[in-house]
């Protein structure tokens, strides 16, 4: 039985036969404060190809009261079953479908999700429809490529407001009719209902003015920071529109801020849903704010690739956000005025690491990956769909040249406007436009898997200068159990040559452009040119590679990596070193070595803040098991110098005081972290707000500090929805049998807690100082995995298939226990990707810690 899944071949049939004209969607939401089910009535229009024909219509609901097709009741128990419909002796032509079910309101942030504030003890609602969850609200043939208007009208209580893709009417007797949409996607359609807070104004430019609003939740209020959102907003419509040369496509643009939301955002048709993390309750760093608008733009470039124009099929996922993520941070490092100027240096060391972590999994997939069913595609949305895309993209912008890109992506649009597209008809806009054949470009590049590493071979003679220079470039074999062949690739990229200035700093001397094919590519060198100090591959990020250093250039790098002047160098350079961490072709002591002699010359503080993920993350997995603790401390003691010495109420102050409370461990240690708790001891500038306060007491409980007592108490300081989220946390992270007890049973025995409460209860329950606490949740892991994956929803299984596999427990008895559970259950291939990609994850740390080990006697 298909159960909730779908192939790619019953959609391609599906959409031979059917065009879909047009929804009316009616919900009744007016129960929605007590919860429970609400009732659903669609009324769909579309027509078939073909006399007689068969298909079916998706549909999840608990009971379905009426279906009614072409005047004619159909017997419910025989036409419905497995979240299908079918509908049988379809007409040529026009036909018209009516559903009436009672649907489920979900806390697992898919379909309809409700919360309720604790602070108001009111009831928000929103909807979350990717990839396959419309069908939870309303009967829909759930595939992008069938698109039709929707025309919404929503009952809800009285003084609620509701928002959806069309602009928000007048109620009338507290009921709300929206007008109908342009042709979209069920995906992208959208409704958010509740008593929410909102701010609005509006885009003006040369005639055109598109409303534009925000909302949040009325206890989120006075943190909103709307005129920061707006100005974010307002840049990204001046810069796409230019370079898109299309107007906004839609009527209006809100963006709601919405709780408990799976992921960072949903581009839902004018109406965007944002988690309400990104309003700020306490201090963050810029790197936040960054962060933040990244995902702003991100979202409203898909409005265009993605809402405008949305791929066929699922393996055409990277048209959408592939070009979503490059334009986004194309926007805020070129648009005028913008206050991330140097957003690529913050891609080269986040994104992009994701992006070569993803690439030697086993899981590994081109860029257009094979998208058999639903299944493959939700576990799609990966490193490879966004950072690689992305990288690959912008390198295709080196490539093509940047103005014939934008006139390529222009003539995109406009060809196909509402409509839905696969790769050949991008690549032919910018055939059209470059007049490059970019087939040879496209196989290499978007339809294989795999990672390059690029090496320089520099010859000198006797007086330090230059006589031969070389790019070597390698093909790794891919992973095991990963599909496909090693591939040399073309990429195009530049060299810096960098020497030390008067002052001490790295400077950038020449560049040389140019494109790198096969195993061997000469350089151009000038003959007679001095050495430079620093030969870096890859400078300006344009391609996707790994990139090493040659023997001098590390020597420089290892003393000076600090002093480049500019930060993207410095970011690559960062992200080269952490790379051969993770391969274990740097020890991890050697790793720590490196970042304390050049983090405290780091300007930028998204790198310094990764280079704090990075530091904690490799003494945790990937040292010797006899020097981690030794190595902990180390990293302790530097991460409470740096906060005692960073400048007072800076965003460095802030970074290095989290990096502190993440990994405190002495007695002297936490003795600091309580009396910053307690306030009996202060440090100049560094204020203890909500967020932070809540950092300093999960470390406490893990430590075994802080008891229920304690945590309860600082609950009632901080009484909202964040606050019950950080405390489930820390009643996890206590290092009692008793505890941990607990929380495995609220989210592997239950299945009662929303999505938020149980990805906070996962992340308190995993606490690196406590492995052999955790063993024996090993062998219980495996037993459960399976019966979670079948019963629970996609969302929630896959937090607890992910959050909760025995990551800490490094050693071959983890990887065999992985591998007789694979045999032996033989999971769904979503499952098995994932079960497969944490194993590797052992493996490499496995890998890594024997490199560390192996240094200590070197």
């Amino acid at each position: 039985m298909p159960g909730t899944n779908l192939t790619r071949e019953e959609a391609q049939e599906r959409a031979r036969l059917l065009t879909v004209d047009a929804y009316e969607v009616d919900l009744d939401l007016s129960g929605a404060q007590e919860g429970g089910t609400y009732r659903s009535v669609t009324t769909v229009r579309f027509d078939s190809a073909e006399a007689g024909a068969e298909t079916f219509i998706d549909l999840v609901a608990p009971a379905v009261h009426d279906i009614v097709l072409n005047g004619k009741d159909l017997d419910i128990a025989a036409v419905f079953r497995d979240s299908r419909i079918t509908l049988k002796h379809l007409r040529a032509g026009a036909n018209e479908l009516k559903v009436v079910a009672d649907c489920s309101y979900t806390n697992t942030g898919e379909g309809l999700h409700r919360f309720v504030d604790p602070v108001d003890e009111q009831a928000y609602l929103y909807t979350q429809f990717e990839v396959p969850d419309a069908r939870r609200v309303f009967a829909s043939f759930e595939q992008p490529d069938l698109k039709a208007t929707f025309r919404f009208t929503v009952k809800a209580p009285s003084g609620w407001t509701v928002i959806s893709n069309s602009p928000t009417p007048e109620p009338k007797d507290d009921v709300w009719s929206f007008e109908p949409t342009p042709r979209i996607s069920t995906y992208i359609t959208a409704l958010i209902a509740g008593p929410y807070h909102s701010v609005h104004s509006s885009y003006e430019k040369d005639g055109q003015s598109v409303p534009l609003g925000i909302y949040c939740r009325p206890s989120l209020a006075e943190y909103l920071d709307a005129d920061e959102i707006f100005a974010v907003t307002r840049q990204g419509f001046d810069w796409f529109q230019e370079k898109f040369d299309y107007a906004y496509p839609f009527a209006k643009y809100d963006q709601l801020f919405v709780p408990e939301f799976n992921a960072g955002a949903m581009e839902n048709a004018g109406a965007v849903t944002i988690r309400d993390q990104y309003v700020f309750r306490s201090k963050v760093t810029d790197a936040a704010y960054e962060t933040r608008a990244e995902t702003i733009l991100h979202e409203l470039a898909h409005m265009w690739f993605g809402d405008l124009v949305t791929m066929e099929w699922w393996n055409d996922l990277w048209l959408n956000e592939s070009f979503a993520t490059y334009t986004s941070i194309a926007c805020q490092a070129d648009a005028e005025g913008s206050k991330w100027p140097h957003s690529w240096t913050t891609f080269a060391n986040s994104m992009k690491t994701w992006a070569y972590r993803q690439d030697q999994l086993p899981s590994t997939h081109p860029i257009m990956a094979d998208i058999q069913d639903l299944d493959d595609v939700l576990v799609n949305f990966d490193g490879i769909t966004y950072a690689k895309g992305a990288s690959v993209l912008k390198q295709l912008v080196a490539y093509v040249g940047k103005d014939a890109f934008f006139q390529g992506v222009q003539a995109y649009f406009k060809a196909h406007a509402f409509g839905n597209t696969r790769l050949s008809d991008l690549l032919g806009a910018l055939e059209e436009t470059s007049g490059r054949d970019l087939r040879t470009w496209s196989k290499a590049w978007l339809e294989t898997a795999g990672i390059n590493i690029l090496r320089p071979e520099i010859e000198t003679d006797a007086d330090g200068h230059v006589t031969s220079f070389t790019v070597l470039q390698e093909a790794p074999a891919l992973p095991a159990g990963a599909k496909g062949e090693p591939t040399l690739r073309p990429h195009r990229i530049a060299i810096g040559c960098y020497d030390l200035d008067a002052a001490g700093k790295l400077v950038r001397t020449d560049r040389i452009e140019l494109d790198v094919d096969g195993e061997r590519t000469t350089v151009p060198f000038p003959s007679g040119t001095a050495r430079p100090a620093v030969v870096l591959l890859n400078d300006d990020d344009l391609s996707y590679a790994k990139v090493r250093l040659d023997e001098e250039s590390l020597r420089v790098v290892t003393e000076h990596l600090g002093d480049f002047a500019e930060s993207l160098p410095r970011a690559l350079s960062w992200a080269s070193a952490w790379d051969m961490t993770r391969d274990g072709e740097l020890a991890t002591r050697d790793y720590l070595a490196l970042v304390l002699s050049g983090i405290g010359k780091e300007s930028d503080i998204g790198v310094v803040q990764s280079l704090h993920r990075q530091v904690k993350l490799a003494l945790d997995l990937y040292a010797a098991p006899e020097w981690r603790e030794a190595g902990l401390n180390q990293w302790t003691e530097a991460t409470l110098a740096h906060l005692r010495a960073a400048e007072p109420a800076g965003d460095h102050q802030l970074a290095w005081a989290r990096a502190f409370a993440a990994t405190a461990r002495s007695p002297l240690h936490l003795d600091v972290l309580q009396s910053l708790l307690d306030g009996t001891q202060e440090i100049e500038g560094l204020a203890v707000d909500t967020e932070l306060r809540w950092a300093f007491v999960q470390r406490l409980a893990a430590t075994g500090l802080l008891d229920e007592e304690e945590i309860a108490a600082e609950y009632e300081r901080d009484r909202t929805a964040a606050g019950e989220r950080h405390a489930a946390s820390a009643r996890a992270a206590q290092p009692s049998e008793e505890a941990k007890a607990e929380a495995w049973a609220s989210v592997v025995e239950s299945d009662k807690l929303p999505n938020s409460l149980q990805e906070s209860v996962i992340t308190g329950f995993v606490q690196t100082d406590q492995r052999e606490l955790l063993a024996p949740y090993t062998e219980r892991f495996f037993t459960a995995v399976k019966d979670v994956w079948d019963s629970r929803s996609h969302e929630m299984a896959q937090q607890i298939a992910i959050g909760l596999y025995p990551s800490l427990q490094v050693s071959q008895e983890t990887l065999d226990a992985t591998d007789a559970w694979l045999e032996s259950v033989q999971p769904s291939a979503a499952l098995r990707r994932l079960m497969s990609e944490s194993r590797s994850g052992v493996e490499r740390a496995l890998k890594a810690q024997a490199a560390d080990a192996a240094a200590a006697t070197a």
